[in-house]
């Protein structure tokens, strides 16, 4: 069984650590220091995060109301 490397923890949810995290998955299941299974259960959790900001803009544009500053604070860093 492969080493586990430890986990890489953003300070704050970004767009940008997200990518990062999602990158920095990928290559370890390349270099099979990371089980594909556990690559699979952080993809998943990245697509819940990205459906929640997609339905939280859902909202905002069908309530015409201004987008919540964590959204944009999230798709900016």
């Amino acid at each position: 069984m492969p080493k586990q490397p430890e986990p890489v923890i953003p300070a704050k949810l970004s767009a940008t650590a997200l990518k990062d995290v999602l990158w920095s998955t990928l290559n370890e299941i390349k270099s099979d220091t990371m089980l594909p299974a556990q690559g699979d259960a952080i993809a998943a959790q990245a697509r819940e995060i990205l459906r929640t900001v997609k339905v939280q803009l859902q909202i905002v544009g069908q309530s015409k109301r201004s987008v919540p500053l964590e959204v944009i604070e999230f798709a900016e860093k």
